[in-house]
């Protein structure tokens, strides 16, 4: 049950993308899969094994991983965009 609290989170966090400039790694869809995927990460991370009780915890614990995985999307999207940003050996 909490792997479904946490997709619903990232999904649910990665409708507030429509509020900064499509910038993100693969568009809006690698937003999506970035969110979805960092809140299941983290939220695991967090839970500290225990998947099997939902509750208002489970929730909160997936905001921070959708929020880094659309910032990571962001960021490597930026730097793909913009060639002053890009490491040039």
């Amino acid at each position: 049950m909490n792997f479904l609290v946490w997709g619903m989170m990232g999904i649910a966090i990665w409708h507030f993308a429509v509020f900064l400039p499509d910038r993100f790694w693969g568009g809006i869809v690698g937003a999506f899969v970035f969110a979805l995927v960092g809140a299941v990460v983290v939220g695991i991370a967090l839970a500290a094994g225990e998947v099997d009780n939902a509750s208002l915890r489970t929730a909160l614990e997936a905001i921070p991983g959708a929020v880094a995985g659309l910032a990571v999307s962001y960021f490597i999207g930026m730097r793909r965009e913009d060639p002053r940003l890009r490491h040039t050996r």
